[in-house]
């Protein structure tokens, strides 16, 4: 099943998607600019083989419900996240803010 809906983050307006998948659930949040992922997201990918696309990421480890995934602390984060002042240890829904 997939649930796709906008959510509130102070006064900036996100989408939400979960697609439940067997045994597992995919989850993102995004804007225009960047998105947070739970742990399916390849960072380093994105920062190796696809650098030159500038994508502006974090990835969240361990957690199954969007809510978990804005309180989380990210894991990882792409280069180009960094360049915004988004780091590890940040929580998702503060490094959204800053997309």
């Amino acid at each position: 099943m997939l649930d796709m809906s906008p959510i509130q983050i102070e006064d900036k307006t996100f989408i939400a998607v979960t697609l439940k998948l067997p045994k597992t659930n995919f989850m993102a949040v995004m804007n225009d600019n960047g998105y947070i992922m739970c742990g399916a997201l390849d960072v380093a990918l994105l920062n190796e083989k696809l650098k030159e696309r500038k994508i502006i990421a974090g990835r969240a480890v361990g957690v199954r419900t969007i809510d978990q995934l804005l309180e989380a602390p990210l894991e990882s984060v792409t280069l180009e996240a960094e360049q915004l002042g988004i780091t590890t240890g940040m929580k998702g829904k503060d490094a959204l803010l800053k997309m």
